[in-house]
């Protein structure tokens, strides 16, 4: 009876025995892939999809007049996206046309003086080449009746009266003279009077061509292709310049940024491959090859560095941006997303 009893306990121990040592093949099997697979692979979780994000930014300030789409809507590059209320806008263009049009009369009104003036001046000139003969004439009827007086051939009178002749023809050259120093000066007036008036229409034209820019901007249109974010804006709603409206998200270009530790990436060069899967999609398995890896690490972009010199140090290991392109990415279009988390896999053997 003994016998018998210890006969099933015998077998139970040697089943025991096979699991136990099934069970420590069958981990020492995987452990030993686990372990190889790290001493050949340099691995990080810290890692997301990135992606080309162009926020949608006004140029100038209105109210919202219309929204031309919905929220997470795919649009076109160049697509109208918002158009702002451009009523105020306008009216001040056509006021600025209207002082453009008055500038522009000003002009004609000044080049139609200056034309009048230039006339003027051939007259003046003309006047002081008949006074010069006068003058000249009554010279010598001076000259002749003196000598006439002299020999007692004319009255005093006479030789007064010619002598006053000269006096006033004289006279009259000189006021023509100054008459044509007058056209001149009025002359150069005018022209640098045009000038002004010139440069001012430039400046009127400037101001207008500046107002139809503004009111351009009242469309707004999309700087590329994708798909848009959440809307921030509603019909109505009055926005500042440069106030973010929604983003427009490239969903044609992906590539991942790798957060490695500084120990691990001493073997990593452009061009490696890399293997990768998505938190989202844990079964499907992703290839790429590392792109460029970063001249600076992580924390020396974060708004406040960290300065090991002001406080006490503790030692931490820092993390390198990695970039990784995606290989056949028109393949995973439609599952990648930006800011999924991936978990990337490099071999470095």
């Amino acid at each position: 009876m003994e016998q018998q009893e210890s006969q099933p306990k015998n077998n139970k121990k040697i089943i025991r025995f096979i699991v136990i040592g099934l069970v420590a093949v069958i981990g020492g099997f995987y452990g030993f892939k686990k372990i190889t697979y790290a001493l050949n692979h340099e691995t990080t979780d810290n890692a997301q999809v990135e992606t080309q994000i162009s926020p949608v930014l006004p140029r100038v300030a209105g109210y919202v007049k219309s929204i031309a789409v919905n929220d997470y809507d795919t649009v076109k590059a160049g697509q109208l996206l918002v158009e702002l209320d451009d009523a105020e806008l306008q009216t001040q263009l056509l006021q600025m046309q209207a002082d453009y049009s008055s500038a522009e009369a000003d002009i004609i009104n000044a080049k139609a003086s200056l034309n009048n003036i230039v006339v003027s001046f051939k007259s003046n000139k003309g006047d002081i080449d008949l006074n010069d003969v006068k003058v000249q004439q009554a010279k010598e009827d001076y000259e002749r009746n003196q000598n006439l007086f002299n020999d007692q051939a004319i009255t005093r009178k006479q030789l007064n009266d010619s002598r006053f002749a000269l006096e006033q023809a004289q006279q009259e050259f000189s006021n023509s003279k100054t008459e044509l120093g007058t056209a001149q000066s009025r002359v150069a007036i005018l022209q640098a009077g045009i000038k002004k008036a010139e440069a001012a229409l430039a400046s009127k034209k400037a101001a207008i061509e500046q107002q139809q820019l503004k009111i351009s901007y009242t469309k707004i249109y999309a700087p590329m292709a994708g798909k848009i974010g959440k809307k921030n804006i509603a019909e109505g709603q009055f926005v500042q310049t440069g106030t973010p409206l929604f983003s427009i998200v490239n969903d044609t270009t992906y590539w991942v940024v790798a957060n490695f530790k500084e120990t691990q990436i001493r073997k990593f060069h452009p061009g490696m491959p890399v293997e990768f899967e998505l938190d989202a999609y844990p079964d499907t398995k992703i290839t790429g090859s590392i792109e460029s890896l970063s001249e600076a690490t992580g924390a020396k972009f974060s708004l406040l560095p960290p300065d090991n010199a002001s406080g006490n140090f503790v030692k931490v290991s820092q993390r390198v941006p990695v970039k990784i392109s995606i290989s056949d990415i028109d393949k995973y279009k439609a599952i990648l997303r930006a800011g999924l988390s991936v978990d990337v896999s490099v071999p470095i053997n």
